[in-house]
This record gives C-alpha cells, structure tokens and sequence, in this order.
C-alpha cells in the first residue's frame, strides 16, 4: 500500500491524496459504505461501483466470522472474490462489534470471551486469532484488536483499556509479520488510537501507534455518544501528531456535517452506517439538507430526490415515488434511499476533494454545513 498527498489545503489541515492498494487506487479524503456482513445493506455490488461509485467498502472480521465462515471464505479465495467485488476493502477487527456486547462478553489480557449473536455459542477473540482471521478474508487493509471504551468513561477504565489495546496492538503486529497472506497480494494493518475523551491518554496513544509505523493509521472510540465538540477537539489533537505521510482513518463517523468538520481537520477516510440504516427509515440526505421523506409535505412532490446530483438514485425517481414506496414498505424504497443516501455521501467528500485541489474548500466547507444539516 502506498500513500501520497497530492494537495494540503491552506486554511485547514484538510487534505487530498491517492491511496494505492491491490485492489486499485482511492482518492482521498473517502468515504467507505459499510458491508457488515459481505453486503452494503439493500445495495448491489453493480449499483455501489456504477451509481453510488464506492471506491472502497467495509465488511467486518466478527460477523464474516460468524457467518457465513472462515472456511468458507478461504474456499472462495477471499471476500473479494466470495462477493464478486474488485476493489479495495477494509475490514474493523470487530473490537467495536464485542463492546457492543455488554453482559455477552468477558475482556482478559488474552483477549475477548464472547457469546454468538446469532446462536448464542462461545467463541474468542485474540490479537492473535484476529489477524489470522483477516488474513483469511483478504481484505486490502486490515485493523489491530482493540478495545473500544463507552462513553461516558472514568479515566482510569479508559487509561488501562488504551494501555490493553496497545499490548493488543504489539502482538498483532508480531502476528501479522510471522503469517503471509493467504492470496496474492499484501494486507496493510491500521492501528487505532484510543483514550476515549481525556487530551493527555489521546495524546499518549497517538504518539505510541505514530511510533509503530504502520502503513496507515485510525481514531477510533469517538462518535459512541460524546458532544460533537469534543469529537472534533479530541480529532484535532491526534491528527497534529500522527504521520503526515500516512492515510487517517475516523472510526464510524458520520453525519455530512461530522465528516465536512472532520475532514477540516486532516482526516482522509470514514464510515458509518447512517447513510444506509437511515435511508431505509425514509431519512434522506441531500444538496440542501435532510428530508424526512414519511412526511406529509412530499407526497404530491414530483421532482426529483436531489437534482443536483443527477443518476439512477436521485434523477431518476420522484420524492413522491420514493414516499410512497416508502410507505407502502417496497423493499425497492429502501434500495433507492440507501443508493441515494450513498450517491450523497460519495458526492461529498469527492466534492471535498476538489474544493482541496482548488484551494476553496474551506469557505465552500462553511457554506455546505450549514446547508447539509439544514433540515427541509
């Protein structure tokens, strides 16, 4: 994997680049929709590259685990050649999925005793395991297991999980550099900076995975219920101390606005499932700001879901159409919200791009956060 800045925007630490991976290249700043499960929910692979143009997507090590298996996966030859998609992917170690267990899972040195969502079966997560796990899913760019704190956090909990999740970060790095991949190309490995909302364990664990030189790096333990402020503060913080010449990667982040902000302040690459999870609710993002297409105020609107972005998603349709099948629960409302909702997403940080490129973004970054959280 190779990383190059192309531009760095002079009123912000906004930037653009080009990551390069196995699977193609990716202009950053990106947004990746996320495929849980080796699906982007309610979206096929054709429309994510033709009309939402994914450059990248998501899938995650606990629930491809899980299901449908490793062992099938190492059959298929991968997830990429599994779900029959040739470009890049990233897969979260599932340190995420095992907090969100709460009562089903017990944290050790070793790692995670958890419970199976699905049938309640035990199962553990080493750093160890982990990498192999992803080795076997072949995705391009791989996490280290960590441990994701709650928010709020006592700051001791949150100091001795951020000093666990480095110990996890060492012997996956160990891990990773004792096994080959299991197909024909090369897997680059992400570590995540914890420390929840405290500036000195932020600014501790930032300095102790710059030092581990890793080919990329991530923030994760943020957008879990702090104040957006303190998002944005405690973002600010790592980034002025991760490499510059690596990708940054924002964990689960977010709304347009979280990611305009964000992306202001020197991230290259985000996901969230909001796009799609609340695409299929009928909540729509747009070039004006949020629709909530249930509404009442839609249903004899005939033009089109957003004009300005154009396609299958959101020329073709009506805002009327889309209420109705949304109403009605056509499974197809929830396919042309979510491709919608994507098309957006995607729009929006290539849009990004280019006010970076054009040394605009920061003033049109100010007009477009006003106008994307602007509900209609």
């Amino acid at each position: 994997m190779k990383f190059q800045l192309t531009t760095t925007d002079s009123k912000s630490s906004a930037r653009a680049g080009i990551l390069e991976t196995a699977h193609g290249e990716i202009q950053t700043p990106i947004f990746m929709p996320v495929g849980t499960a080796g699906s982007v929910k309610a979206v096929h692979q054709r429309e994510l590259e033709d009309d939402v143009r994914a450059e990248i997507i998501l899938g995650n090590t606990y629930h491809l685990y899980l299901r449908p298996g490793i062992g099938l996966l190492e059959k298929a030859g991968g997830l990429h050649k599994f779900i029959g998609w040739k470009m890049p992917i990233l897969t979260d170690s599932g340190g995420y999925q095992v907090y969100s267990l709460g009562a089903n899972r017990k944290i050790s040195e070793e790692g995670v005793v958890f419970k199976s969502h699905i049938d309640g079966s035990k199962h553990t997560f080493t750093p160890e395991n982990v990498m192999d796990i992803q080795r076997s899913i072949g995705a391009d760019i791989i996490m280290a297991f960590d441990e994701c704190t709650p928010y709020p956090c006592e700051y001791r909990y949150a100091k001795d999980s951020m000093a666990l999740t480095h110990r996890w970060l060492k012997r996956c790095i160990d891990q990773a550099s004792k096994t080959d991949p299991k197909y024909d190309y090369e897997q680059a490995l992400f570590p995540i900076v914890q420390g929840s909302v405290y500036k000195d364990l932020r600014e501790e664990s930032a300095a102790f995975i710059a030092d581990q030189q890793q080919p990329g790096n991530a923030i994760g333990g943020l957008s879990v219920g702090e104040p957006p402020e303190e998002m944005y503060e405690m973002t600010n913080l790592v980034c002025s101390i991760l490499p510059r010449d690596k990708p940054r990667y924002l964990m689960g982040v977010g709304t347009p606005e979280n990611i305009l902000e964000c992306i202001a302040l020197g991230v290259d690459m985000f996901d969230c499932v909001m796009p799609t999870r609340n695409g299929r609710n009928g909540m729509l993002f747009t070039t004006d700001g949020i629709i909530n297409i249930r509404n009442e105020k839609w249903k004899d609107d005939l033009s089109p879901i957003d004009a300005a972005l154009g396609g299958y998603a959101s020329g073709s349709h009506s805002k009327s159409y889309l209420r109705h099948l949304i109403i009605s629960k056509e499974i197809l409302g929830a396919q042309i919200a979510s491709i919608h909702n994507l098309t957006f997403y995607l729009w929006l940080v290539q849009e990004a791009r280019k006010q970076i490129i054009e040394g605009t973004f920061t003033v049109w970054k100010e007009k477009m956060v006003k106008k994307v959280s602007n509900r209609l």
